[in-house]
């Protein structure tokens, strides 16, 4: 799946649980949204830090020649 889409759709079902949240005046319900945002941001966190896990690179250096990386190599993960 595509890295952006899943940041996308986390961050839209967040804000429209935020939204609704907002909305509601039950004590229950309330409750019931700030456990789907707390969700929410924990999953945006899990993928953050793997994405930051996969991309250990300075991709500013030089140093590494990406034109050397064929497909067929292994991928460490």
């Amino acid at each position: 799946m595509d890295p952006e889409k899943i940041m996308d759709g986390l961050s839209r079902e967040l804000n429209s649980a935020l939204k609704a949240m907002a909305k509601t005046k039950k004590l229950d319900e309330k409750e019931a949204y700030s456990r789907i945002v707390k969700n929410l941001c924990e999953s945006q966190g899990v993928f953050l830090s793997l994405a930051s896990e996969m991309m250990p690179y300075d991709f500013e250096d030089d140093s590494y020649d990406f034109e050397d990386y064929s497909d067929e190599d292994d991928i460490p993960f």
